[in-house]
This record gives C-alpha cells, structure tokens and sequence, in this order.
C-alpha cells in the first residue's frame, strides 16, 4: 500500500512516530514512485503544450494580457497528474515582483533547516510560532522565527546550491529582508533591492521540491507539509477551491499588502494534483486569483461534475 502511496506518504508515517504528529497527519501521497523521477529539475520538465495553452488562457482576458505585458502579473503551475510526466509552465516566471507574506514559506524552510543542524532548538513556542506564520500568517509570529534565525542564515539556505531558490541567473526567487513589523533594519536583496521578495517559477520549484521529500529532509519536508495543510484563512484561491473542490487537501501560502496579491498552493484531491502560484500587482488581484484557479483547471483539462437533471 505504501509504494502506490508514494515516497512521501510512507516518509510521513516515520515522521508522525518522531515528532508525535497525531493521527490526523495527512501528508500529501505525491506519487513520484522513483528516487530517480523525484530528482529531475523542474525547470527541465517545462511543456510546451501546457505553456502554449497557458497563455493562450490567460491572454484571452485583456485585463489579465495587460497585466502580463506589464510585468505586473506571474504565474506558474505545475501539473501532477501523472508521476511520469510531470508538466510545467510559467508566464513572467523569472520576475521577481513584492510578495508579501509569501515568503514567509523561505522563513519556514530556513528554520527546518536549523532544526535539522541543531541551531535551533524544536521547542513548544518554535513549532507554534512555524504554524501560525504559516496558517495565519502570524506577523508577529514570523518576526521572532527570523529573529531566530537572521537574515544571513536565511539567505544562505535559499541560495544554497541543492535549492537555488535565490538565483541571480533565474531573475533571482524568494527572498526575506525585513521584519514583519514597523521597527528593524533591512536586508533587501541584491538584484532589485526588495525585502520580501518571490518569482512565480521560483515558488513552484519550491512547492515541487517540498513534494518530492528534497526539501532539508524527507521527514522535515513531511514535517513542512503537515505545518502548511489546511490554511485558516480563505481567500484568494482556497476561496474558489472551497467550492470546486471542498474534498481536497490544499497546503498553502498566500500574501498581500496594498496592490500587491500572491498566492501560492500545492492541490490534491479528487481529479486533481498541481501547484498553482500567482503574482499580482493590481488593486484587484485578490479577485484574479480566485478567477486563475478556475482558468488554470481549464487548461490542465479538470472535469468538474455536471448536475444530473431529475427524470421528473
């Protein structure tokens, strides 16, 4: 039953028996049945016809086309489906743009990685303080994980060659420069000079890698994926996938402040399996990312159910 369940699946019964998780842990089955397929780069499974499609889609909105021509909107999505033909695209992939509390998920990764060293103690208020960045994106929370941490040790992890999830010659990635509060100093980051930063293709590799077992650990990347399960707040695209698809398990970070909207999800559940990031720089971004969940289904092909009419 384990090996159709898939690596980290089976991973994440060892990881309920050594951090106690309870029986309610539901990691994600990813079905990459193979160490070998869970090691191909994303970036190399780019597919051309979902790219074609891709933007065929989200071009046939003239709001959404302006919004892409200016640099003002990117998106990336990563299709699941089937373990032995994993499909990416991305439009403005590489354009780094504000993200909010996006990156507060590179927050997340940083202190997994602590833990695992031995730099940061696993204590009661740790495990609190990386669930509620994460489910309710807690500021306040969130400020004392990098206080922790640091701003240098946060970049090291995200630019650390087995993750490159900054990367200078991919436009650059996620990024955290600043206190999530009024007070401290920052530390923008090198190519654009922004505190909290992401690109759209950036954060699937890292939902991707998070997956496949590849983030820190197999244990840690079960451990990150049960923090970012069932997110508390319901907006943006949770709002749409709470009605398309209420049986699905979503792990999910999302962000906004002023015209800025980010969004960014791994979804499974019944007849569907992607990542989905969004990011937007538009007073009604919150809105466009609940519309991308119902245009991206339609590019991936997702079937919703039809009514069936009474013989009355």
């Amino acid at each position: 039953m384990l090996k159709k369940l898939g690596l980290v699946f089976a991973v994440s019964l060892l990881t309920m028996a050594l951090y106690g998780q309870s029986a309610n842990f539901a990691p994600t089955a990813f079905n990459l049945n193979s160490n070998a397929a869970a090691k191909v780069p994303l970036r190399s499974l780019t597919d051309r016809q979902l790219q074609a499609s891709l933007f065929r889609e989200l071009r046939s909105n003239e709001k959404w086309r302006n919004l892409i021509d200016q640099k003002k909107m990117a998106i990336g999505l990563v299709d699941l489906r089937n373990p032995s033909n994993v499909k990416f695209a991305h439009i403005n992939g590489n354009q780094m743009m504000y993200a909010a509390s996006l990156p507060k998920i590179a927050i997340l990764l940083a202190a997994m990685d602590a833990l695992e060293k031995g730099e940061l103690k696993e204590s009661p208020e740790v495990l609190h303080d990386m669930k509620i960045m994460i489910s309710r994106s807690d500021n306040q929370a969130s400020t004392r994980m990098i206080d922790r941490l640091g701003y240098k040790k946060i970049e090291k992890v995200l630019t650390d060659p087995k993750y490159r999830l900054y990367d200078k010659n991919y436009g650059g990635g996620l990024w955290v420069g600043k206190r999530y509060a009024s007070q401290g100093a920052r530390y923008p980051d090198p190519i654009l000079g922004l505190s909290h930063a992401a690109t759209a293709s950036q954060v699937c590799r890292f939902y991707y890698l998070l997956a496949t077992g590849q983030l820190v650990s197999t244990e840690r990347s079960a451990q990150m994926l049960d923090i970012m399960k069932d997110p508390e707040l319901h907006h943006k695209f949770v709002n749409t996938l709470d009605r398309v698809a209420p049986r699905a398990d979503v792990y999910r970070k999302s962000g906004s402040w002023r015209t800025y909207h980010a969004d960014s999800a791994l979804v499974e559940g019944p007849d569907r399996h992607y990542i989905l990031v969004a990011l937007v720089d538009d007073p009604e971004g919150e809105a466009i990312c609940r519309q991308m969940v119902t245009a991206v289904e339609k590019v991936i092909q997702i079937r919703r159910p039809t009514a069936v009419r009474s013989s009355k």
